[in-house]
């Protein structure tokens, strides 16, 4: 079984080679549009007590569909579909005819769609280093 060298760390084996690869391949990704999708995700949680709610709501309101409702109080004449809850348990769909709460229950939404990318070049960026310092029988692919 090979031993490798990564960053300092001396005597890795296959898997925890590709650990510090990733992490380091994370640590150089990370920027400022990270932290603005963080902020997205979390201006989208709904930490907000919220009064007059119907049964089965989600309770609460979050900071981006309030600050956007009252931006944005435009009411369309057909109604958009969001993505309410306060988990991923309790995720589901809800339509809104207010542009203002569309766009804020968007914002959480696209904050996780540009992490998701993240991750997906993160990985993909590890696994090309992985495989150029790893030996043959050791690569992923």
């Amino acid at each position: 079984m090979a031993t490798y060298n990564f960053g300092g760390h001396v005597g890795l084996s296959a898997g925890e080679l590709f650990f510090w690869v990733t992490v380091d391949s994370a640590l150089d990704h990370f920027g400022f549009d990270d932290v603005a999708a963080m902020a997205a995700i979390i201006s989208g949680q709904p930490i907000i007590p919220a009064a007059g709610k119907l049964a089965g709501a989600t309770p609460g309101t979050s900071p981006a569909s309030l600050v956007l409702s009252r931006a944005l109080n435009v009411k369309l004449p057909f109604r958009l579909p969001t993505l309410t809850g306060a988990s991923l348990r309790t995720l589901r769909v809800s339509f809104t005819r207010n542009l203002g709460r569309f766009a804020g229950r968007t914002v959480p939404v696209l904050g996780w769609v540009w992490l998701a990318y993240d991750v997906t070049q993160i990985l993909w960026t590890a696994v090309n280093r992985y495989n150029q310092i790893a030996q043959r029988s050791d690569r992923l692919w």
